[in-house]
């Protein structure tokens, strides 16, 4: 998990989902986290800098693991090597969508840069958002958990 910017009530669904089918947890952030005491959960923290957590996500990453991110060069990186990507929103990427995904932040990337006024960030979760992860987070559980 991404933990660097993940809102609280999705890593809180995470460590129920972990501690509910006994499938190991880690929470990957350049900060301290928080994490409740459990044989399934832990917290790794990273040095600060740029991508030092994405780094060490990539290098960590295994065939089938799930990582939890809305960065998208990340998604794209594990993605490759074999992951599976649910976003906090439960947008799963994919082969098929994050090259997409990819080549538009690029371009509003470039936008930004070139002053042209671009809207903010994303809009606060809504409870519908929170749902979609959930139902995300179980159709994989059902899928890989062992």
């Amino acid at each position: 998990m991404d933990a660097d910017a993940c809102p609280r009530v999705i890593r809180d669904i995470l460590v129920r989902a972990a501690q509910r089918v006994q499938v190991p947890l880690a929470f990957v952030a350049n900060h301290a986290l928080g994490v409740p005491q459990s044989p399934w959960v832990r917290s790794i923290q990273v040095e600060k800098g740029f991508d030092i957590a994405d780094n060490y996500i990539a290098q960590q990453v295994a065939e089938n693991d799930l990582v939890i991110t809305s960065d998208i060069p990340l998604a794209a990186e594990v993605i490759e090597l074999g992951a599976h990507v649910i976003t906090s929103r439960g947008e799963k990427y994919t082969r098929n969508n994050v090259r997409q995904r990819l080549n538009m932040r690029d371009f509003m990337e470039t936008m930004r840069s070139s002053a042209v006024e671009v809207g903010g960030g994303p809009p606060a979760l809504s409870a519908r958002d929170k749902q979609e992860f959930a139902n995300a987070l179980d159709t994989y559980l059902a899928k890989y958990a062992r």
